[in-house]
């Protein structure tokens, strides 16, 4: 796993518990400035948990996070401390649907983020917004639409828009193109890797699917029932996978002359 020093994203034995039932167990990882890790596992794996521990949705029971060495573990200091930590970790959820007000024009909800995070005037608002929908593609029809009259595409065009008003150092993406076509998801990750190069806001890719994975990460990390099964650089692991559940998640991807029974439980 590439190592990084005091600049970018360092997790060190994070755990959560939900009773009896331990969802994170010790998990830890690297994320360089700039980099892009996937985060894989079949459902209940513990990935999502991981991942809104990091954003401040859950709490963690133990470990750590450090994002460019200041440590973001203990609860926040006030209002001003909560929103220097929302800026630093923007996350972009499946459903963007679920996360834009269906009441409020896409400009809207672009200008809510901005009035609430920087001290910008209505006129540099609203350059902003405009700036941020050419940056993914969007035009002045999306800006007044309100997010039902968007397809699947253009909503998440709009979420990820709305994630970049606030200059995140690191962006967060739980299964964020799971639910779009294939061609559709094509263009978004296509767009992502674009922003990447041109911003060097490191990725955090929450997904089930290894064919985005290797299109989209430089790393890797393999959860199974909350703990870390394997982890590096995605060509040694897709490649050349150490552990038995890495090759099972692999053989379980349908391809020309794919054979379901290979897909049992072996780890």
């Amino acid at each position: 796993m590439t190592t990084v020093g005091e600049k970018g994203l360092v997790v060190e034995g994070l755990r959560k518990r939900y009773g009896d039932h331990t969802a994170v167990d010790g998990v830890s990882f690297a994320l360089p400035a700039g980099g892009s890790l996937a985060v894989v596992g079949e459902s209940g794996s513990g990935k999502t948990t991981t991942v809104r521990m990091l954003v401040g949705l859950e709490r963690a029971d133990g470990g750590t996070v450090r994002l460019d060495g200041r440590d973001r573990s203990a609860r926040p200091r006030g209002r001003a401390e909560r929103l220097a930590r929302a800026r630093d970790i923007q996350m972009v959820f499946q459903d963007p649907y679920l996360s834009l007000d269906p009441r409020i024009p896409v400009r809207g909800c672009l200008d809510e983020v901005l009035r609430l995070h920087t001290a910008l005037d209505a006129k540099a608002r609203e350059a902003r917004v405009a700036g941020l929908l050419d940056r993914v593609g969007l035009g002045a029809r999306e800006a007044a639409a309100l997010p039902r009259g968007l397809s699947g595409g253009q909503r998440q065009r709009v979420a990820i828009a709305r994630a970049l008003a606030v200059e995140p150092r690191v962006l967060v993406l739980d299964e964020a193109v799971a639910a779009l076509d294939v061609s559709i998801q094509a263009q978004i990750l296509d767009l992502l890797r674009e922003i990447r190069r041109e911003a060097g806001i490191g990725y955090l890719f929450v997904t089930h699917d290894l064919a985005v994975v290797r299109h989209v990460a430089d790393d890797v990390l393999v959860l199974k029932g909350g703990r870390v099964v394997e982890a590096g650089p995605v060509d040694r692991v897709l490649g050349a996978p150490g552990h038995p559940y890495t090759r099972l998640l692999l053989d379980s991807v349908p391809r020309r002359g794919w054979d379901p029974a290979r897909t049992s439980d072996r780890s």
